[in-house]
């Protein structure tokens, strides 16, 4: 195997693990763990609301606010497609989302298109898009 296709297997391993931490760090309600996913500036679009250019600590903030109201959370990410383009990625993944409460939970399919740059510290979104292809409430 040569060197180039070596690097791009190791950066796309490193890829999917930003997305099963990105996952573990919301499950989970650890803020280290789902701000390390990121820049310190991101794009954030969530479900057709587009939130624009923010800091990583508001958005980790918000989305800690939002999986509170929930008793668990879990995000399946799963067929990671990731292209490399030098320091750039785009990495699209399927995603099933399981929002849990004793008395109401939600359950929704869609794909996250993100965009990740390679920094001192590794692949990090700098650019944060789900789209929902369906939801069921129950």
């Amino acid at each position: 195997m040569d060197e180039t296709r070596a690097q791009t297997l190791i950066d796309e391993s490193e890829i999917v693990d930003v997305m099963s931490r990105y996952a573990a760090g919301v499950d989970r309600r650890d803020p280290v763990v789902y701000r390390s996913c990121f820049t310190d500036e991101l794009e954030v679009e969530m479900l057709g609301q587009d939130f624009g250019r923010l800091p990583a600590d508001e958005w980790v903030s918000r989305a800690m606010a939002a999986v509170a109201t929930h008793q668990a959370t879990q995000h399946i990410i799963t067929n990671h497609d990731v292209e490399i383009d030098g320091d750039e990625a785009t990495c699209t993944a399927y995603v099933q989302a399981q929002h849990w409460s004793p008395d109401a939970s939600l359950l929704l399919g869609g794909t996250y298109t993100n965009r990740l740059v390679r920094g001192e510290d590794g692949w990090r979104i700098c650019r944060l898009v789900l789209t929902q292809s369906w939801s069921e409430a129950r």
